[in-house]
This record gives C-alpha cells, structure tokens and sequence, in this order.
C-alpha cells in the first residue's frame, strides 16, 4: 500500500489486533488505539492508546472528533466492528451503511436476512428462555439443534442440545452470556466446517481463499485450528462464492473484508452458518491469508478504510498454512516438537500464561497458538490434526 500520513484509529488491542497496528504505523500513519486495557498487548505498538472499552461508542466518537482520523478501522471482531461502522458513519468516512452492523452481529436478523434473499436457511427462532422458546413452536423443530447467543462470537455460549434437558441449560447459558440477553436456536447442518475470506469495495466482492475449520465438536464447538487452502474440487469452491457473495449482499456488506462461515454437506451443498464484516479473526485475516495467497490483506483493510482502491499485488507465499491453538498441555507438547524439530516451518507463535491444565470454556480462554506455513500441505495438515 502506499505510504500516508496522518491519523489512524484502530478498535481494539489484543493479539489478534496487533498486525493492523502495525502496518497502519508502517505505513506512515500515527496511531490512535482503543480498547480495555486487560490484554491490550497491541499498546506497546501504538502512538496513542486510550483505555476504554470498545463498546464505548460515544466516548471514542467525542476522542476522534479530536482526533480527527483520515479512518478507522479494526480486524477480526464482531464487537469492534459495530463500533467502527457507528464510528465511521457518524464521522463521515468510508465503510459499511448503518444496517450492516446490525445484520452482521445479530444471528436472528442474519438468519432472516438470508431467508429473505432466498439463501437456503435452516428452521431457527429467536428467544431469552426455554419457555418463550416452547411458545415460538421449538418443539416442532427438528433436532439436534444449535443454541447460541444472538450477538456473541468466539464459541461464547455455543451449545448442541438434543433433548429438553440440555436445551434448558443451553438456553440458560446462551442467554446469560448474551449483550441483549437472547439466544437463537437453528436446526444443525451436517458437514465440514469453512469459512470463507473476502474483500469488498464500493459494492463488488472478491473471494480470496477458504479456511478449513478445526473445532472440538460438540457440544460447544471452540475452534482448535484453522487451514489453508482446503482440498476443495474447484466446482464447489465456485458454488461456495456465489452463495457467500449473495450472502454479502444480502447484509448489505459494501466494504471492507468479510469473513463467512460454512458448512459443505456430504453430498456437496453450500449451507450458510454466519457471516461477518469483518477479517476473520484467530490470525486467519492477519497471518493465513497472506502468507497462502501473497495478498496484503490488512493493507487491503487499510486502504479501504482510507478510501483507497485495494492492491491486489501478489507477493511471496507459501503452499500452505495452519494454526493450531493451545488447548491443553499436549498441544503445547506438539509446539514444542515442532519448534525443535522444523523450527522453519513456525512463522509466528504467542503463549498465554497461566495453567495449560485448565479446559478452555471457548475461544477466548484457550492458552496460546502458532503459526506454520510450508511447501507440503500435507506436512502442515499432519501437524494440525495431530
């Protein structure tokens, strides 16, 4: 991309948000960062950092009139993003209309929104208990069923019921952890589990690669690892981007990256999980994709925030690339091997610290990761499911 100069404002400083900090400060721009200071890791890179919680919506907005920032902009979170979109249409800069923060972040109004542009939508209600739930009619749904919040991510509150049981406690939980206190509850789609990453300017999409999803199953689904690129026959992968393009539109995604997560089933159908717009987080915006595709794609999120046409310049990549998160002491066992015995194949790697004992509740309580890229996907596969 090319060199700037002036403000920048990036939402949020975690791991995961490092990599957009530091190429907007690569790229000649003083950084202005928000976020909660637990786990701000990213302050260390930023010109400016401010603790508050990126929920804060009118407290950033009253900084950044100060401020004044040529754009703003966040990767890999859902909750970032909806400030960011609150951000840049009350400032008046590039980004997503209003609806879009809505429909990308509430599941029950994503749901509704692919089933009204005639994308294939699994039966699905919206309720704050079991007993409003009854009422909605969940008893004529066909299990097993998915129950999760309504605008939360991260695995957070993700839960497989399959009797009343579970579907009470799953309710309870998924409600609890909610911002508005709802869940929504859809019947499960079989198949393996992708996403898709793509980029968007003034209206036209572009799919750049797909992910292959590794998660612990149910009932709670946290995601263990990420791949790519899949072995995918190239008919299905056209299939998936027409459904995730159609998706886009139907959320009214305009600009910016897109992060949508599918599901193929056995006898190849394209089934619609979720959509964000946003870079998928777990490094695979930030690290997978550039390092599989040679694309610069935090520099495509920048530059689209500055207003810019995105460079789709193809750089040096490798064949393939994984992540393999530390969920327990024998995945750190398997960094440790790897680290020793093929130290070029790990790219990038960050520890929590803390007991690996612990069992992750979900996404944001797994203990660490690394990174791997190399010329043998096979090699880079064997290592993720090990």
């Amino acid at each position: 991309m090319d060199m700037g100069s002036g403000r920048v404002v990036i939402i949020g400083a975690n791991e995961f948000q490092r990599p957009l900090i530091r190429k907007a400060s690569e790229a000649g721009f003083e950084t202005h960062v928000f976020a909660w200071e637990d786990g701000a890791v990213g302050r260390e890179d930023a010109d400016f950092f401010y603790p508050v919680s990126i929920v804060e919506k009118e407290t950033i907005l009253d900084y950044c009139r100060r401020i004044k920032p040529e754009a703003v902009a966040t990767i890999g979170s859902d909750l970032a993003e909806v400030t960011v979109n609150y951000l840049v249409n009350s400032l008046g800069l590039p980004g997503n209309p209003p609806e879009t923060a809505v429909l990308a972040v509430n599941k029950y109004r994503m749901r509704c929104a692919f089933r009204d542009a005639g994308l294939y939508t699994p039966a699905f209600l919206s309720a704050s208990s079991f007993e409003e739930a009854e009422e909605l009619g969940i008893r004529g749904m066909k299990g097993p069923l998915i129950v999760k919040p309504v605008d939360r991510s991260g695995s957070r509150g993700i839960m497989v019921v399959t009797d009343e049981t579970s579907a009470r406690e799953a309710f309870r939980e998924a409600s609890a952890c909610s911002f508005a206190g709802t869940a929504i509850a859809e019947e499960y789609m079989e198949g393996r589990e992708y996403s898709c990453e793509g980029i968007s300017y003034e209206g036209t999409h572009r799919l750049l690669t797909i992910t292959e999803k590794f998660t612990t199953g149910d009932p709670h689904f946290i995601e263990r690892g990420h791949l790519e690129p899949p072995e995918l026959p190239e008919e299905l992968r056209q299939r998936a981007e027409e459904t995730v393009f159609r998706a886009l539109d139907a959320l009214h995604v305009r600009s910016g990256a897109s992060h949508t997560e599918i599901r193929i089933s056995p006898s190849g159908e394209v089934r619609l999980i979720e959509a964000g717009a946003r870079m998928g987080g777990d490094c695979i915006g930030s690290d997978l994709v550039p390092l599989t595709t040679g694309y610069d794609y935090v520099g495509m999120v920048l530059d689209i925030a500055l207003g810019r046409q995105p460079d789709f310049t193809v750089r040096p990549h490798r064949c393939a690339a994984g992540i393999r998160f530390i969920m327990n002491a024998g995945d750190l066992e398997v960094f440790r091997t790897v680290e020793r015995t093929a130290p070029g194949l790990v790219v990038r790697h960050f520890l929590e610290e803390g007991d690996v004992s612990e069992v992750p509740a979900d996404s944001s309580s797994r203990h660490g990761f690394f990174i791997i890229a190399g010329d043998d996907p096979g090699e880079i596969r064997q290592i993720l499911e090990k």
